[in-house]
């Protein structure tokens, strides 16, 4: 049989084409294996570095991510890291994700043992470039607003966007964005509220 007429057979079509099929498979799993590590060693850094500017420069002495436990909550496991300065806590870090317009939005929260946000900083979303993406604070400087922020100051029935009656800015074009975030920080502050004993490391 001529390759002319082998070509032309289906079941030679069909066992080129699962070749072709597995080939491509397999170099996209060797892609992603040689990737990973470089992926996942920029997402710790990034973290490091998020984690870093929601803390007051100085307020810590330990390697955070030594610090880090899990919280259960009713929206799932919420990671908390611990800060200490001299074997004291000083600060607490909570890692949270808050439906967005676009898909979750990855917030983490510096909080004080007094309950006072100290930072907020957005690790990763998929919100609309242009609209949603000024929660970054490479587009804006919307984030530093939580800073100083606690669930006296505004009172609760106040954290939210200004269009919901709250004290915080939406976006021209764009309010489901920030609605996430505030109702994501307010989530943040009641969590540690219920469980600042534990967190802050001073259960009997």
């Amino acid at each position: 049989m001529n390759l002319a007429a082998l070509r032309d057979r289906l079941d030679y079509q069909i066992v080129l084409l699962g070749a072709t099929a597995l080939l491509a498979a397999a170099l996209l799993a060797g892609a992603n294996a040689l990737t990973r590590p470089a992926i996942a060693a920029a997402e710790a850094r990034d973290l490091t570095e998020s984690l870093a500017q929601v803390l007051p420069v100085g307020s810590f002495d330990n390697d955070l991510a030594t610090e880090a436990l899990s919280l259960d909550t009713a929206q799932g496991p919420v990671t908390v890291w611990r800060a200490r300065k001299e074997g004291a806590t000083t600060a607490v870090v909570l890692r949270l994700a808050q439906p967005g317009y676009s898909g979750l939005i990855h917030i983490v929260v510096g909080i004080a043992p007094d309950g006072q946000v100290l930072g907020v900083r957005v690790l990763k979303h998929t919100e609309t470039p242009g609209l949603g993406d000024k929660i970054e604070t490479a587009k804006g400087d919307w984030i530093h607003g939580f800073a100083g922020k606690s669930l006296t100051a505004p009172e609760p029935a106040r954290w939210a966007v200004k269009k919901d009656g709250g004290v915080f800015d939406q976006f021209t074009g764009a309010t489901i964005t920030p609605r996430a975030v505030v109702n994501g920080v307010k989530r943040a502050l009641e969590l540690f509220a219920n469980e600042r004993a534990r967190l802050l490391g001073e259960e009997k």
